[in-house]
């Protein structure tokens, strides 16, 4: 049975100065059945959260449409509950008094949902604390009574928007567990779970189905069945295959995941995007740091190579940690990613044993070789008399093409990269930049 259908939904958000629009979601098509619970896995920029927001009937699709039941959804989704990332909770109500909160939205009388809360706050281990407030819990005690909050309204489909992010590893595995003891065990107080993670171990655990979603914008790149009894033993090798296979999946942007097995054989492969301006490809959100520090770990593992999900347990990094990291290690030609695993190119390796003074000649010659933006940036400041320029020239042009959030998000990574590699010069209290002594000659 269908409970959520969601068909060819695309959503985009207006550019500042009615400059266009930023495409988050395109061509979505999903169905959500009874009995299942399904994950929704993606890179940062996959819009996974916004199109969990469409269809709690939160925000509107700019194209296309949600059926709930069979009906055309037309404001909030009274058919589902939400378990957010953050806690939400009223720090002026108790325990029951927060879980009774949309029972009360929805007129059900003192004695009623009285009986409903303290069964849903027995439901989630938190019976004895129904008169405390939320300062007197621990953070997973405080995440218990967002799933009581969901609980006691029953929901036919209960959402789950990144739920055990904010907690530390031991509480959040333990939460985990017992979501999903009480599936396993039909007392699971809706028909179905969507799950919305960057945690590839939690879906492949958790889920029946894992749907795929690429970036930028977000699209369906495919699905895969969780094929093993259940509970899923992490232990069991088909386990390890199915998280292998996602980690190939994610680590491979133009690959389609196709069929049921983990195999890449006779997948399709998606061309390319054609971009016109260095100022509309987006940069990985990371740090010099992070990206030395990665070279440096991989470069002492036996033939500088390792394999991504042993890679991200050694670091204790999420793929939403890992995968921009690695995405910057290949566009700098540092290193190369194939059917799951990483490897250090030879300069990667030379960047990653080298003195400080060469590992920043090396840096500078590939961000020129590989990053536009960045060669962009310094013809620019070669153009000017003065060599200067104030930032919101720079601004302005990633604002053409990114809602303003992202755009200066493009900004501090371009400033951050730029100034390791001598490239320019920042000065915040001016807010302007300056171009090195001799670049000119460095670039030309």
């Amino acid at each position: 049975m269908s409970l959520i259908t969601v068909e060819n939904v695309h959503k985009y958000f207006p550019l500042p100065e009615g400059k266009g629009e930023f495409p988050v979601l395109q061509d979505i098509n999903l169905t959500i059945r009874s009995g299942e619970v399904v994950a929704l896995l993606g890179r940062s920029g996959s819009g996974k959260s916004t199109l969990l927001r469409i269809m709690a009937g939160l925000i509107p699709p700019s194209r296309g449409q949600v059926l709930s039941n069979g009906r055309p959804l037309n404001g909030p989704n009274s058919d589902v509950a939400m378990v957010f990332q953050s806690f939400a909770l009223l720090p002026w109500l108790t325990v029951q008094e927060n879980v009774e909160l949309g029972l009360e939205a929805k007129g059900i009388s003192r004695t009623v949902r009285r009986q409903m809360a303290l069964r849903a706050i027995d439901l989630v281990g938190l019976d004895g604390f129904e008169s405390a407030y939320p300062k007197e819990l621990s953070g997973g005690m405080k995440q218990r009574v967002g799933f009581a909050r969901a609980f006691v309204l029953e929901p036919q489909v209960l959402f789950m928007d990144e739920p055990f992010s904010a907690l530390d590893v031991l509480t959040s595995e333990n939460l985990r567990g017992e979501i999903d003891d009480l599936w396993n065990a039909g007392m699971f107080p809706s028909k179905s779970i969507l799950i919305v993670t960057h945690n590839i171990e939690e879906a492949v655990f958790l889920a029946d189905r894992v749907v795929i979603l690429g970036a930028n914008p977000g699209r369906v790149r495919g699905e895969l069945t969780i094929d093993l009894p259940r509970p899923h033993d992490r232990t069991h090798p088909r386990f390890k295959e199915l998280v292998d296979y996602i980690y190939q999946v994610m680590t491979n942007p133009e690959i389609e995941v196709v069929g049921r097995e983990p195999s890449l054989v006779g997948a399709a492969v998606t061309p390319p995007v054609e971009i016109s301006s260095p100022w509309a490809t987006p940069l990985p959100h990371v740090r010099v740091g992070e990206i030395s520090g990665l070279l440096e770990v991989i470069v002492n593992l036996p033939e500088g190579t390792d394999d991504i999900p042993r890679l991200a347990e050694r670091l204790q990094l999420e793929v939403d940690a890992l995968l921009p990291i690695l995405d910057a290690c290949v566009l700098l030609d540092f290193a190369t990613v194939s059917q799951g695993d990483v490897k250090l190119t030879p300069i990667g390796q030379d960047f990653a044993t080298t003195t400080i003074l060469r590992s920043k000649d090396l840096f500078r010659q590939q961000a020129l070789a590989n990053v536009p933006v960045l060669g962009k940036m310094v013809e620019v400041l070669q153009e000017k008399k003065s060599g200067s320029v104030r930032s919101d020239t720079f601004l302005s042009l990633w604002e053409e093409h990114f809602p303003p959030v992202e755009a200066e998000r493009q900004f501090a990574t371009a400033v951050d990269w730029g100034r390791y590699a001598e490239l320019f010069e920042y000065d915040t209290n001016e807010d302007r930049f300056y171009i090195n002594q001799g670049e000119s000659e460095a670039v030309s």
